[in-house]
């Protein structure tokens, strides 16, 4: 990833990123996020939905929550670093590196999706701000699909 975003930046380099902006970006965690997944998997189990998965390897993109009989793999999108219309943004420094990484975030997820569903798995993906939002209608959404499975 480095290396791609490398060629794409100006002169190849991360320039105008101190080390406290560094430290506290590798810090933020990729999985478990209390706002979104830890969030999820709470909400999943007060409304008694069960057979799920977390972190299941061997599929494209390793989906949050895996429901194997269902075939259903559910993402939870973080709005800043998946580009959230919405609330998402580039930060300001050094912008071009942001972009970038951002966009990229954004194709990797339509080429999972697209992956996942040839081969016969539904897929969601909720917005960050969508589960602080409106849980229930995510959890409603998810328990449809469950019942209407293939």
């Amino acid at each position: 990833m480095e290396r791609i975003l490398r060629r794409k930046l100006r002169n190849g380099g991360f320039k105008g990123v101190t080390q406290s902006i560094s430290r506290k970006m590798s810090a933020v965690r990729g999985s478990g996020n209390k706002s979104t997944e830890a969030a999820l998997r709470l909400a999943l189990v007060r409304a008694g939905i069960s057979g799920w998965k977390v972190g299941v390897k061997g599929l494209p993109g390793r989906p949050d929550f895996f429901f194997a009989q269902s075939k259903l793999a559910v993402f939870v999108d973080g709005c800043f670093w998946h580009g959230c219309r919405r609330c998402g943004h580039f930060p300001r420094a050094n912008k071009a590196f942001w972009r970038t990484k951002i966009l990229r975030n954004r194709f990797r997820d339509r080429r999972v999706s697209t992956a996942l569903k040839k081969s016969g798995v539904r897929v969601f993906r909720f917005w960050e701000h969508q589960l602080s939002t409106d849980m229930l209608r995510c959890i409603e959404r998810i328990r449809a699909a469950l019942r209407a499975r293939p």
